[in-house]
């Protein structure tokens, strides 16, 4: 949009400097713009993207690698990377994976870690203790806390 609101600037009168700060671009990618509108006009315009290097994953391969994702949601970037190079014969690095989920419309989140040291009831041991009378707590989750000390 920002090329043909350049050319609109030119044909309002201003500069190439001008309207090529206008929009945001330097001069010399302005007169490059103004060289490919008296060359071929509209279709002059129009970006010129290389395309890139193809990818060595077919968009069924992309359907296949979908589905198989969707099997599971607690995926980590280097299994799926495993799963590519296992299912489809590619090996990718983890940040390029993480650049396909995106054009899958996907994310991949970071797993949530565990400590092999924290005990399995931790969830009730944290709990907020209940006070039920000053001085005295209550369902505090810990044997032996919640009873009476020998001044009581």
């Amino acid at each position: 949009m920002n090329r043909l609101y350049f050319i609109l600037y030119l044909y309002e009168g201003l500069g190439v400097e001008e309207a090529s700060r206008k929009v945001g671009v330097v001069k010399a990618v302005g007169y490059e713009w103004l060289r490919r509108w008296n060359e071929g006009g509209y279709e002059g315009l129009v970006p010129r993207f290389g395309g890139g290097r193809p990818s060595k994953l077919s968009e069924e391969d992309l359907e296949g690698l979908c589905g198989l994702l969707r099997e599971r949601d607690d995926w980590t970037l280097g299994e799926i990377k495993d799963l590519i190079l296992e299912e489809f014969g590619v090996d990718y690095h983890v940040s390029h994976v993480s650049r396909i989920l995106h054009g899958l419309g996907m994310k991949c989140g970071k797993p949530y870690q565990n400590d092999y040291r924290q005990p399995q009831d931790a969830p009730n041991i944290l709990k907020k203790p209940r006070r039920t009378k000053p001085g005295r707590v209550m369902d505090s989750g810990v044997p032996g806390r919640d009873q009476p000390s020998d001044d009581e």
